[in-house]
């Protein structure tokens, strides 16, 4: 079957490529390289059907999308979750998820995969936070763009018979990342292996999940959602502080002596306005399908950190 994958080029995105070329599939990947990189696809771009276009131009969802394609996992977006212009956010999130969908229905391709976020949550009361947890408040633009591109997801699945899968995930880490709590501490070690900065008061608490697990989670999700709208939640069984990211990063690197400079943050130890500051998601309705993460925060964070050092010294 032929499929779609757009940030196909991105962290993730091209990580799932992989797997799905894996299992035989046809693969066109649409990327407008604003986040993702070609070397991303080194290895595969003869394998893929490559489209260079940007989804905020209708015209590129019209290409990409075929007759004969099963499923749109759809990817691409802004990653930024950091405040930045909320146009970026509105045009790269909701408006290229509308031009995406609007594509999708006239063509008659029903099934969609979506990548959204934890975010979406906000500050969650409950922890870990449930797929039916609410109020659902995100504190950030990013967040609320993927809460409002579920909830137009879930309107076309409806409206139309859609079968869609919304996929909340943790903090996803691995190769190719190009951002992050893990490639950040590593590149500032880098430049100085004597003192590391970090945001916030160092007590943040979050999920961190490996690439291969994610992409795994994401593959259970599609195959076994066969009507309606579902959102399920991909992260480990656990959490950890940014102190303890910090301590598993200076031991890979080999470093000792290395002294903490904590900026105390924004908003009671925040890294920044709008990061949520405890983030532990309930995975139990995607394992009731029969996945299950292999490694923790902690065997997650180690495998990225020493994934990172490799990339950073080359």
């Amino acid at each position: 079957m032929s499929v779609v994958v757009t940030g196909g080029a991105g962290f993730i995105g091209s990580h799932l490529v992989e797997k799905l070329l894996s299992l035989g599939y046809q693969v066109t990947v649409v990327d407008n390289f604003s986040s993702g990189h070609i070397e991303n696809l080194s290895g595969i771009s003869s394998e893929i059907r490559l489209i260079r276009g940007d989804l905020r131009l209708p015209e590129v969802s019209e290409e990409a999308i075929r007759d004969e394609v099963d499923t749109v996992f759809h990817f691409a977006a802004n990653p930024e979750v950091r405040v930045g212009d909320p146009k970026e956010h509105y045009e790269n999130n909701i408006l290229a998820t509308y031009n995406l969908l609007e594509a999708m229905r006239r063509r008659d391709v029903k099934r969609i995969v979506f990548a959204s976020t934890s975010t979406v949550y906000g500050d969650a009361a409950r922890l870990p936070t449930p797929e039916d947890y609410s109020p659902m408040k995100p504190i950030s633009l990013y967040g609320a763009s993927k809460l409002a591109c579920e909830s137009m997801i879930s309107a076309y699945t409806y409206t139309y018979g859609f079968t869609a899968v919304a996929l909340r995930y943790a903090n996803v880490v691995g190769p190719r990342a190009k951002r992050g709590v893990v490639k950040d501490f590593v590149a500032k070690l880098k430049a100085n292996p004597h003192e590391l900065e970090i945001l916030g008061d160092g007590t943040q608490r979050k999920s961190y999940i490996w690439i291969d697990d994610a992409v795994e989670g994401t593959i259970t999700a599609w195959q076994k959602t066969l009507r309606g709208f579902e959102a399920y939640n991909v992260g480990s069984e656990d959490s950890i502080t940014v102190l303890d990211v910090a301590a598993i990063v200076v031991k890979e690197m080999g470093l000792t002596n290395v002294k903490y400079k904590i900026t105390g943050g924004v908003d009671g130890g925040r890294g920044w306005v709008g990061d949520v500051k405890y983030m532990h998601l309930d995975i139990r309705k995607l394992k009731a399908l029969g996945w299950a993460p292999k490694f923790n925060s902690s065997e997650a964070v180690r495998k990225a950190a020493k994934a990172a050092i490799v990339e950073l010294t080359r």
